[in-house]
């Protein structure tokens, strides 16, 4: 899923580009007007565009924007006034939160607009036994409890259970996940197997994830006896 955010103070640009990437968005910033009506002219291919009310030369960004056959535009105000309103009405703009925010619920937001305008290569959500992926707000959910997962173990686990039942090796699970080869003194693969059970599996009775000796490792369901 990609977003364009445009945004012209660098600390609350590096922080959305950062936050939105650990949950696996892939994120392109411009930071001021001269960048951002180009890059929002040219949004075609992005899934949603994060942009500042208060941009300096905001006017040409609106331009564009309007122009573009763009995604959905995720406002951001300083507080949400009637002109700001206004101002998200003239832009079709989905939503329009006001800074500052918490950024767990930023992220809710966003998926909520990106599931609006999910594109078909996004898949359906996965679900087995107690536990539920969702693939576009890339979130986790056992029996009614949200996981935090990072990009990797969520991709870790994403690519487990769309796999039930299969053994993937190790060597497989480096190459595409982390997309390098395997080398035998690389444990990338294990500490994150590792984190990804402390939080999918540690809390709760019935497990997983598992290992096959000598193999890799397998997702499926297996109650305790």
């Amino acid at each position: 899923m990609k977003i364009l955010v445009i945004e012209d103070k660098p600390n609350a640009a590096e922080y959305l580009r950062q936050g939105l990437i650990e949950r696996g968005y892939a994120v392109e910033v411009a930071r001021d007007y001269t960048d951002g009506p180009n890059a929002a002219a040219n949004a075609d291919h992005e899934d949603l565009l994060v942009l500042d009310v208060k941009l300096p030369g905001t006017d040409s960004v609106r331009s564009a924007v309007r122009t573009s056959k763009r995604p959905p535009v995720f406002m951001l105000t300083t507080r949400a006034t009637t002109n700001d309103k206004l101002s998200g009405v003239d832009l079709r703009a989905a939503d329009y939160p006001a800074t500052p925010f918490a950024f767990p619920e930023l992220l809710d937001r966003v998926c909520a607009l990106l599931q609006g305008g999910q594109p078909p290569d996004a898949g359906p959500n996965l679900r087995a036994s107690s536990l539920e992926i969702d693939p576009v707000c890339r979130r986790a959910i056992r029996e009614g409890h949200r996981i935090d997962l990072s990009a990797k173990e969520f991709a870790l686990l994403t690519l487990l259970a769309q796999r039930p039942g299969q053994v993937l090796s190790r060597a497989q699970l480096a190459s595409m996940v982390w997309d390098i080869h395997f080398e035998s003194d690389t444990n990338v693969v294990e500490v994150t197997i590792r984190r990804l059970r402390a939080k999918l599996d540690d809390p709760f009775p019935d497990k997983l994830i598992h290992t096959v000796r000598g193999a890799g490792y397998v997702f499926e369901y297996r109650a305790t006896s």
